[in-house]
């Protein structure tokens, strides 16, 4: 099981994909259609083989105009973990009385999202893919749109919460998988990265707050934030409300 998409949800599409893109040196590779479903339109960016997707409300009534609104303003919305054993998932999931608010079973790809109020800290989809190292959500062509001279992938996610040690347990029921301490959080490994789980400090409530990226060139990435005009705090850089770790 590892980190294979983390969403961002923003008002201004366009802005804040040009913010990515500017700091992470990376490309959209597409647009999906489907999104418009959902109330919504997106762009994904794929960042080695992990992806980066920015979404906005087009339907006032969509869940993520809600969401904007509830944690005042653009954040972290979604992760989506990959899966070798979806079906043993399902089955935990329902064992556990965790919802499933959508999901997809297509040929090369089956999606699973999950209620947030049943996993707690945010949206999380458990997906798989075949073969594995493919990915329809980001399009057939995003191999073409792989840009490496900044960042490589996305390593971890975070997640904060007033209560982060209850929502790791959650957490790991929900994913079965345990949990460990370090530097006084608690942090679930998975495959090539991990998610952390931290005390809430900024008043916005449960939610992803950050994702690590593993970085190519720390130079590059600093100055197209400075151009961006994004904070910069030591190894972080903030874009649309979400705290980027240079890893």
């Amino acid at each position: 099981m590892r980190i294979r998409q983390f969403v961002v949800v923003a008002r201004d599409l366009e802005s804040v994909v040009e913010d990515f893109q500017s700091v992470l040196g990376i490309e959209v590779g597409f647009n999906d259609p489907q999104v418009k479903e959902f109330g919504l339109r997106n762009a994904v960016m794929p960042v080695g083989d992990t992806f980066l997707e920015v979404i906005s409300p087009i339907d006032p009534n969509a869940t993520a105009e809600r969401y904007l609104k509830r944690r005042g303003g653009d954040g972290g919305y979604m992760l989506i973990v990959q899966s070798e054993a979806l079906d043993r998932d399902r089955a935990r999931f329902a064992e556990l009385g965790v919802r499933t608010i959508w999901k997809a079973d297509l040929p090369q790809i089956r999606g699973t999202h999950l209620h947030p109020k049943d996993t707690g800290g945010t949206l999380l989809s458990v997906d798989d893919a075949t073969p594995p190292e493919s990915w329809q959500w980001a399009g057939p062509q995003w191999k073409s749109h792989v840009r490496t001279d900044v960042v490589s992938s996305i390593k971890a996610a975070e997640l904060q919460s007033d209560d982060p040690q209850a929502l790791a347990r959650r957490w790991s029921e929900v994913l079965g998988k345990s949990t460990r301490e370090v530097d006084g959080n608690q942090v679930m490994d998975l495959d090539g990265g991990a998610i952390r789980f931290v005390k809430e400090t900024d008043g916005r409530g449960e939610g992803l707050t950050a994702f690590d990226v593993k970085v190519v060139d720390r130079e590059k990435l600093i100055a197209g934030a400075k151009q961006r005009g994004c904070a910069i705090d030591g190894d972080e850089v903030t874009v649309a409300g979400v705290r980027v770790r240079l890893a």
